[in-house]
């Protein structure tokens, strides 16, 4: 494809679909990329040595993309959060990032057992079909409810589920309710944790963060980790009440 010059240093190539590069004197000096979620929304990234190479990559994809278009930034990251704002976007949402004690002394979890008739199976225990009939119900929860816009892109799509990875809760001889654990580096990430919205706001999420994070904490995990929407009260008090501390936060940022 040809490129387009911007000015007499910097040239910007659409190398391939979805695509871009910024040259400099013949040298790559950003990368920008756009690539659709499974919810349908266009989500675009530009990584770049200096502003002059963001901008022009910037100007470059917006004009090759139709709107509307979202990005996500590090909240402290200000300088690149400013070139986004120059390029028009604005900020749709904000989702904390948690550092979670696993320690049952320091989330006060140890006198949190199960409700009545509830049980905790554990991770790898569960069996395939009723956790993908749990998984399809949550996620048929979701569709007619607050929609996919506000949740992880690790979830947008059916995961290839892994028993081991799942903690599920149990009651009446049904699945009702399941947390993921995924490990990024060497610090456990809660990824997932939902109930069957007839079976809510009975204690069934904190049985299965208590079930997990003492599991983690007895093979020596003294942290966990979890990412929630600011917009969710209830998530946003449950990892609170048990002690999670913030350490920071992503923007997804919007242009219409």
């Amino acid at each position: 494809m040809n490129p387009v010059e911007f000015s007499h240093t910097v040239l910007i190539s659409r190398v391939a679909s979805g695509r871009w590069h910024a040259l400099e004197d013949d040298l790559v000096v950003g990368r920008g990329e756009s690539s659709r979620r499974p919810d349908g929304r266009m989500f675009v990234s530009i990584d770049a040595w200096h502003g002059a190479a963001f901008d022009r990559l910037a100007e470059a994809m917006l004009a090759a993309l139709p709107r509307q278009l979202h990005t996500v930034v590090d909240e402290a990251d200000l300088g690149l959060t400013a070139r986004w704002r120059r390029a028009g976007f604005t900020t749709r949402r904000r989702e904390w990032e948690y550092a979670i004690p696993t320690d049952p002394r320091a989330t006060g979890l140890d006198s949190a057992p199960p409700p009545p008739d509830v049980t905790i199976t554990a991770f790898g225990r569960a069996e395939e079909a009723p956790l993908r009939a749990l998984d399809r119900t949550i996620r048929d929860q979701v569709d007619a409810g607050p929609g996919w816009q506000d949740m992880p892109a690790e979830i947008l799509a059916p995961p290839v589920l892994d028993p081991a990875k799942y903690a599920v809760a149990a009651q009446s001889g049904q699945y009702v309710g399941l947390l993921r654990v995924a490990t990024v580096t060497r610090l456990p990430r809660i990824g997932l944790i939902a109930v069957r919205a007839d079976r809510q706001r009975r204690g069934i999420a904190r049985a299965l963060l208590a079930h997990t994070l003492g599991t983690l904490h007895r093979i020596g995990r003294e942290t966990a980790s979890a990412e929630v929407t600011e917009s969710n009260v209830a998530a946003t008090a449950l990892f609170e009440g048990i002690g999670a501390r913030r350490t920071g936060s992503n923007l997804e940022l919007v242009l219409r």
